[in-house]
């Protein structure tokens, strides 16, 4: 079947069987390769993507359940229209939070969800908001300092180094 999404602010078609998980229509079809294959069923978060603004695993979500309209963001449309880095991606540099990096992109868009929702998040709200993103390198301690700093990067409180 043929389907029209809206992805990072694009009208992209692509005609695929309707139980095709969105993570490979992104992959494949599409060639955004940012969203990661972690464990293919919903456990890791490494495949987050957001349908819209909610943090959604692209793993489990079939192309044929996404409504006509729904605005999909991947990783490389976090960034603003003005190519400016969002305030999560220059706080994982300035900090340089990834280790392997291959869960990082899921990290970076549940963290975002979490800031859009919660500004001023304590390690208690980060720590039950980003339970669900598996880091096999063990960085959760960057993770949460890197929330932090997007956090004050957000507000004002502090420029990004990067």
């Amino acid at each position: 079947m043929k389907y029209t999404l809206n992805i990072n602010g694009q009208s992209r078609s692509v005609d695929v069987a309707a139980d095709t998980p969105l993570l490979w229509v992104l992959r494949d079809h599409l060639d955004l390769v940012g969203t990661k294959f972690g464990c293919g069923i919903g456990q890791c978060s490494a495949c987050m993507i957001h349908v819209n603004g909610e943090p959604t695993r692209a793993c489990m979500t079939r192309v044929s359940s996404v409504r006509a309209g729904a605005k999909i963001v991947t990783i490389e449309g976090l960034a603003g229209a003005d190519g400016q880095m969002h305030p999560v991606q220059r706080a994982w540099v300035d900090l340089d939070v990834a280790q392997c990096g291959y869960c990082q992109a899921g990290q970076i868009m549940s963290a975002a969800a979490l800031l859009r929702d919660n500004p001023k998040p304590t390690d208690q709200d980060i720590d039950g908001a980003m339970a669900d993103n598996l880091c096999r390198c063990g960085t959760y301690l960057r993770i949460r300092a890197g929330i932090k700093l997007a956090a004050e990067i957000a507000s004002g409180k502090k420029e990004a180094t990067q």
